[in-house]
């Protein structure tokens, strides 16, 4: 009954505030405060029928009648104006109660108390407010108070502390911006400003808190989108996933592994359940009455009725999930097992071929330009038509020797196995018709990288040379963290 009578008294109170304050005068300062009033009080009783069971449209409506508290400072009663002079704030003891304890249903903590008094202190000690820097540092303590609040809860009280967390932060900015712009300039269009952005602030806050107090979010875990998120998985892990959802950044994820050992994290390791009667509680998943996955969690994180049977689906999927990555990881590593066999394997064949061809055919040649100037040099008196043909088959022979140690070298360089990387591309570098600067800061590499830097080099070298038209090059190779870094630059463009 009481209730239904506090809607005609919210309309009496409001208008008469307003006339007393403004007497109908400037629309542009009436309506807005007007409207601010009344959305509390308004959205207050409404949230009071419908959530009875909260304090929350209690205390929005005492937000709004005490908006009005106010607006008498100009009244004929002296003492009514004395009164109002001091009520200016009162309206923020309430408020402060209301956005600290929004949808909580579990007892305040002490800071949160003790908050939640000083908020009525300062409510009625008029100064406090009424001092710029005081409202800045109060707003700043209100949201420090809400964020602790929110990193300390688990579950659903996790959630339903954000939801106070986002309300004690959205009124915390009001009050703070208004009070900053008043310390930098203290002109009446910046007044008039900071009280017109106080009551747009508290009409949008009044109607988001009815509208989340209506769809209640934190009643329930998001374990819809979590399974979507870990059909996608692209990005994060099933614990991060899981843990965000769930309220518990403490949440620990295991697998159970396929050789039955027990169960493992999702880098492999060992993960030990905690013992009955520990302060961690543990939930298994199972499938077909096998062991899937177990989740090690705070207490508080499965008090929704229901949701440990959502997130037992939700985590059956995961998990199978984590087991089909699990095997990509490892097909993955047998992959690059199998790919590095293979380099190995071709940079064996191509020192092999390399030097079959300088024992092999390489040697015949040499032996046959040996024999040539043995028989220029015993019959010099052979005709001149003759040396002329002996000359032409020396020079076809030098050419094919210079072609077969091409051939052999670039198959495999001799020098990167006598003398390894630094020393084949010294040898490089002299053959290059582009001058080369040479820094190489590292020792002996395995071989088939050492391979793959100095045929990069090599073919970098060529394009320099073949299109770049540069006048100096230089080659550096470091390695660090296991990587090989071989920087080429000509004439300052840049190959990586």
């Amino acid at each position: 009954m009481v209730r239904f009578s506090l809607w005609p008294a919210g309309v009496a109170l409001g208008v008469v505030g307003e006339w007393v304050l403004y007497g109908w005068g400037d629309p542009s300062h009436w309506v807005p405060d007007l409207a601010a009033g009344w959305s509390m009080i308004g959205c207050g009783l409404a949230a009071w029928s419908l959530r009875p069971q909260s304090n929350a449209g209690v205390l929005m409506t005492a937000t709004g009648f005490s908006w009005f508290a106010g607006n008498f400072v100009t009244a004929d009663s002296t003492w009514l104006a004395w009164l109002s002079a001091h009520a200016l704030f009162w309206y923020r003891g309430p408020l402060v109660d209301l956005v600290l304890s929004y949808a909580s249903r579990r007892r305040a903590s002490l800071i949160d108390r003790t908050a939640i008094s000083g908020g009525y202190a300062a409510a009625v000690i008029t100064p406090i407010w009424q001092s710029e820097a005081a409202s800045v540092v109060l707003a700043g303590c209100l949201a420090g108070v809400a964020s602790a609040s929110y990193l300390r809860a688990v579950g659903r009280e996790r959630r339903q502390r954000l939801a106070a967390w986002q309300a004690t932060t959205f009124i915390g900015l009001v009050i703070a911006g208004g009070a900053a712009a008043r310390l930098i300039n203290a002109s009446q269009s910046v007044r008039d400003a900071r009280l017109l952005s106080q009551a747009l602030g508290l009409c949008v806050l009044a109607f988001a808190l009815l509208a989340g107090l209506i769809a209640r979010p934190w009643e329930r875990a998001p374990l819809t989108d979590l399974v979507v998120e870990l059909g996608e998985a692209r990005s994060g892990t099933l614990r991060t996933a899981l843990a965000r959802t769930l309220g518990d950044p403490t949440l620990q994820v295991g697998c159970w592994s396929p050789d039955g050992a027990g169960y493992v994290d999702e880098a492999g390791r060992p993960l030990e359940l905690p013992p009955p009667g520990a302060d961690r509680s543990v939930t298994r998943i199972e499938r077909e009455g096998q062991a899937v996955a177990a989740l090690i969690h705070d207490p508080a994180v499965l008090d929704d009725p229901g949701l440990a049977g959502a997130l037992a689906a939700a985590s059956r999927l995961a998990a199978s999930y984590a087991r089909l990555r699990a095997e990509v990881r490892t097909q993955l590593v047998e992959l690059r097992s199998s790919r590095l066999r293979l380099l190995r394997a071709g940079v064996a064949e191509r020192r092999r071929l390399e030097q079959r061809l300088r024992d092999g055919a390489e040697r015949r040649l040499l032996r046959l330009e040996q024999m040539l100037e043995q028989a220029r040099a015993a019959h010099p008196e052979t005709r001149p038509e003759l040396l002329e043909k002996l000359g032409r088959a020396e020079q076809q022979l030098l050419g094919t020797l210079a072609e077969l140690r091409e051939l052999a070298h670039g198959l495999h360089p001799h020098a990167l196995t006598e003398h390894g990387l630094a020393g084949a591309l010294v040898s490089l570098g002299e053959r290059s018709p582009v001058p080369v600067e040479l820094s190489v800061a590292i020792g002996r590499l395995p071989e088939e990288v050492e391979a793959a830097v100095y045929f990069v080099c090599s073919e970098a070298l060529a394009n320099v040379a073949k299109y770049a038209s540069a006048s100096n090059v230089s080659v550096s190779v470091a390695i660090g963290d296991g990587v090989a870094r071989v920087e080429i630059a000509d004439n300052g463009e840049r190959i990586t």
